[in-house]
C-alpha cells in the first residue's frame, strides 16, 4: 500500500472491526483468520481497501482506548483534541504495520499484534503532549545532589554512602553524553522518545547509551565494593 492509500483511511472512522470477508460459513481458527487478515493486506484492488479500512478501524479502537486511560495525566487537553491525537496514532500505527507485515509470525492473532502498534503510537504521542510545554534541561545537576544528606540510622547512611559513590562515578566514569541521557532518563524522568526527539537522534541510540552507562556504574561501584542491583 502506498503513503497516500494509507493516508485515504487517516480519518476515516468505519464500524467496529470483523476480520475480511470469508467466502465460508464455517467458523475459522485464529491462525485461519490472521492468515486471511495477512493476505487480504498483500492483496490490492478492492480486498486490500477494505482490509486496510477494517484494520484502521481497530487500530483506532486501539488508540483510543490508551488514551482514555491516560487521560487524567492530560487534563488540561480538550477532548477533541485527545481524540485527533488518538486518530494520528492509528494513522501512523496504520503505516507501521503495514512496512512490518512481514515481521508477523503467527505467534498471536494479527490483531493482537496489529493492536499493539496503536498502543505504543498513542503512548509516543501522549507523552509528547504531556511534556510539550515542559523545559527538558539536557544538562541538568540533579545527579550531584545524590547522597548530598543522610539520616543517623545505620541504614540511612549507608545508602547515603552508596549514593555519594555514584555521584562520584556519574562525574568520572561517564562521557558527557553517557551522563546528560542517563540524568534526563534515570534520575529526571524525561520520557525516551521526548529525549529522543530534543536531541534528534533515536530510541535505540539512547537505549544503547543508557546501558552502556549504567554497565560502568556498575563496574564501579562493584569495584568499590557496593550492591549494584539498583542500577
Amino acid at each position: 500500500m502506498s503513503p497516500s492509500s494509507a493516508a485515504s483511511v487517516g480519518r476515516v472512522r468505519p464500524p467496529l472491526m470483523q476480520p475480511p470477508a470469508s467466502k465460508s460459513a464455517t467458523p475459522r481458527s485464529a491462525a485461519d483468520e490472521s492468515r486471511a487478515w495477512v493476505e487480504a493486506l498483500r492483496s490490492s484492488g478492492p480486498a486490500h481497501e477494505e482490509a486496510v479500512s477494517r484494520l484502521h478501524a481497530l487500530l483506532v479502537r486501539g488508540a483510543r482506548f490508551e488514551v482514555g486511560r491516560r487521560r487524567a495525566s492530560l487534563a488540561h487537553v480538550r477532548g477533541e483534541d485527545l481524540d485527533d491525537i488518538a486518530v494520528q496514532a492509528a494513522d501512523d500505527a496504520l503505516v507501521a504495520v503495514l512496512r512490518k507485515l512481514e515481521d508477523f509470525r503467527g505467534a498471536s492473532r494479527f490483531t493482537t499484534w496489529a493492536y499493539k502498534f496503536a498502543l505504543l503510537e498513542a503512548g509516543v504521542r501522549l507523552r509528547r503532549r504531556a511534556w510539550q510545554e515542559r523545559e527538558v534541561v539536557l544538562d541538568s545537576d540533579s545527579w550531584t545532589r545524590l547522597g548530598g544528606s543522610t539520616a543517623g540510622a545505620d541504614a540511612d547512611a549507608e545508602r547515603g554512602e552508596v549514593l555519594s559513590s555514584l555521584r562520584e562515578c556519574i562525574a568520572e566514569r561517564l562521557t558527557p553524553h553517557q551522563r546528560q541521557v542517563l540524568v534526563a532518563l534515570a534520575i529526571d524522568g524525561v520520557p525516551i522518545d521526548v529525549l529522543a526527539e530534543r536531541l534528534g537522534t533515536s530510541r535505540g541510540a539512547l537505549y544503547k547509551t543508557l546501558h552502556d552507562a549504567r554497565r560502568k556504574l556498575r563496574a564501579a561501584l562493584a569495584d568499590e565494593g557496593f550492591p549494584v542491583e539498583a542500577i
